[in-house]
């Protein structure tokens, strides 16, 4: 206990001399240290109290200032600041420097970046061609009106995530591989409709693999051998007037699929394809026009009759072949329609009285 007392009564004496050195400036910025720290030292009573960032900022220039004032050390400046540990005090001073240092940089030296638009061309270019390298891409750029260095188009790349040429091609996979062969392929299928009075009707079509054209074959409660061998040589009638020329058919394991069916065909250097069995998605373009058919048309129209039924197929048939968008085609339509500029009046034409409503502008010749 005497030693104690003894202690303090020493460390006393030591602070008296400490603060008989100082001089008034000091001591008056050491009493302002000391009068903060108890006021937020008395805002300190509630447990969620946090200081405020002004308060931290004031409190690091004070000490900041006293310490330079006094030449004391972090170690030195216990005896002024009580509330906070002084590393942390000095810890908000470095911070505010750092503050005082940042500003915007108006003149950023270097190249300008390039046009958005002309780094998506250049990304393109490297995707849809998987065997390009940086300077057949430069070359392709300059047919274009577009100059640039390889050095550039490798940054750009890069920043986009694509990897070099060899690497980024791999193999060639099957999509790659029958996107070369879809302008040779035919497929046909059937698929049936119940009438009002519970008949069923089937319907004939073949489709265009390339560009999604689909052929009305024909319609029948009855589809025998011979009645889809005639369909057959009639659609190779039709297919003589046709531009391309195909090399293969695929068609499934139906037993309407005679061999007097496929004689035709092979007769025009047509090769049959059967599909596996039980395997529909071999012929997925032909079941992909199904589910469009159902979905658009047959599930909301009551079929009286054969004849009823052919008529809504060679008006839908009109719509899906020349003016309904196929995303599997950049929205065009199998046969291409013509570029329409943003003028003109829009106007709505309905399809199988109002079902499906197809859009187009009137010219503006039309309207004068």
């Amino acid at each position: 206990m005497i030693l104690s007392a003894i202690a303090h009564v020493f460390s006393a004496l030591l602070e008296l001399i400490r603060i008989s050195r100082m001089s008034d400036h000091d001591k008056d910025l050491e009493i302002l240290v000391l009068r903060y720290q108890l006021g937020i030292a008395d805002r300190r009573l509630n447990r969620n109290f946090k200081p405020a960032k002004s308060e931290k900022l004031t409190l690091a220039v004070l000490v900041n200032r006293l310490k330079r004032r006094t030449n004391r050390t972090t170690n030195d400046l216990r005896a002024s600041v009580r509330v906070f540990a002084p590393r942390t005090v000095i810890r908000w001073h470095n911070e505010l420097v750092k503050r005082k240092w940042t500003y915007k940089h108006t003149n950023k030296g270097g190249r300008p970046r390039i046009n958005k638009q002309i780094e998506n061309l250049m990304v393109r270019l490297a995707q849809e061609n998987g065997r390009w390298g940086y300077g057949k891409i430069a070359g392709e750029l300059i047919k274009l009106g577009l100059i640039f260095s390889e050095s550039t188009i490798r940054n750009v790349l890069r920043r986009n995530g694509i990897l070099p040429a060899p690497v980024r091609y791999g193999s060639l996979g099957w999509r790659q591989l029958m996107d070369h062969y879809k302008s040779q392929i035919l497929a046909c299928d059937f698929l049936t409709v119940e009438t009002l009075f519970l008949k069923t009707v089937y319907i004939f079509f073949f489709i265009e693999l390339n560009s999604r054209r689909v052929y009305l074959a024909g319609v029948t409660s009855h589809p025998n051998g011979c009645w889809v061998g005639q369909q057959a040589r009639q659609f190779v009638w039709e297919l003589q007037e046709h531009e391309n020329t195909f090399h293969h058919l695929i068609h499934d394991r139906d037993s309407k699929y005679t061999k007097a069916f496929d004689d035709v065909f092979r007769s025009e250097e047509i090769n049959i394809i059967r599909t596996p069995v039980k395997a529909p998605n071999a012929n997925a373009y032909a079941e992909r026009f199904v589910r469009s058919l159902r979905e658009e048309v047959l599930d909301h129209v009551l079929i009286i009759n054969e004849a009823h039924l052919r008529n809504v197929l060679n008006e839908y048939l009109a719509y899906y072949n020349e003016r309904r968008p196929h995303q599997g085609l950049d929205q065009q339509s199998p046969i291409p329609r013509p570029s329409c500029k943003p003028e003109g009046k829009i106007i709505r034409q309905k399809v199988l009285g109002g079902i499906i409503n197809d859009y187009h502008r009137l010219p503006i010749t039309a309207l004068v």
